[in-house]
Parts: structure tokens; sequence; C-alpha cells
């Protein structure tokens, strides 16, 4: 399999123990698992998958530490990476911006050359109003909502996972 490095943007933790439960189901060590704000050229460099995770804030803003991170694969040479997306969100209190974050970020690299996999996810299951994350009838990415659904990730994690190691 590829080498994998996972980056997250987390403020309060539920984003961290999400790309944790990621990496576990895909076999990548925890010395591969950043939080964003440790993200470098020199690092994007080391992977050839990128699974990018980050929770949503506001009104469907990308958590903050996200902002100097979009800055750094902007300058990165992402032509012959595959990047993955995850994210979180609150698909009751916030329907209207659920999930918006990986959106975004898919938004801010999406001309960069690199391949993304995992991001033909079916909203068919969930609950929501509105997501930028949706692009052509599915997300970008994972979806995740673990105020709400909570006993729903396992089971998204590891069809996602599944996924992503089918195109590995």
């Amino acid at each position: 399999m590829k080498k994998i490095g996972i980056f997250y943007g987390s403020s309060t933790g539920t984003c961290e123990d999400l790309a944790g439960q990621v990496a576990d189901k895909l076999g990548v060590s925890s010395a591969d698992v950043y939080s964003v704000d440790k993200l470098t050229a020199e690092l994007v460099d080391q992977y050839e998958v990128l699974v990018l995770g980050t929770s949503t804030w506001g009104d469907g803003e990308l958590q903050d530490d996200w902002y100097d991170g979009v800055k750094v694969l902007k300058s990165a040479n992402l032509a012959d990476k595959f990047v993955a997306l995850f994210g979180c969100g609150d698909s009751e209190s916030y329907s209207d911006t659920f999930c918006d974050g990986i959106g975004v970020l898919y938004e801010d690299i999406k001309d960069s050359g690199c391949t993304f996999i995992g991001n033909k996810v079916s909203p068919d299951d969930y609950n929501f109003s509105s997501s930028v994350s949706v692009v052509n009838g599915a997300f970008v990415g994972l979806a995740l909502d673990e105020v709400n659904e909570s006993d729903k990730t396992a089971d998204r994690i590891d069809a996602w996972t599944a996924d992503l190691k089918s195109k590995l």
C-alpha cells in the first residue's frame, strides 16, 4: 500500500479522535497522524496519500488551523498525490452548513493536480438540508456527525476506508 499521512484540524478533539479511528482502519501508524498545524511542504513530500480531516465551524468554515494548512498545500506539489477528505459536523443544529469544511477544503485544492479518492460518498443516509461538500450528488469525502449520529460512525469509517484501500 502507498505511504499515507493523515492531517487533521481539531478544536475540541472530535476530529482528532476520528483521525485516529481512520488511521486504525487504514493501518497507519500514529507517527503518521498529525495536527494540521504541523503541516509542512517537507511532510507533504513524504507521503503518496494525504488524508485530510476538518471539523466545520461558524457558518460553514474550516477549523482555524486549516487556514495555514491550505497555504502549505497550495504551495506544495500535489500532482502525484492521492487525497482523501473527511470531516465532522452537526447535521441537526447546522443543517444548512453540514460538513461544509470538507467542501471548502476540496474547493481550495481541487485544481492542484491531485487525485481525489473516497470522494463519492452518498448523502442518502444523512439528515441535513444543505452542504457545499456535496458536489455532483455526493459528498467530496467522508461526512461524520458525532453529535447526532455517532452510532453510524464506525460503519461509515469502515465502508469509506475499504473504498480507499481498493483504490490504493
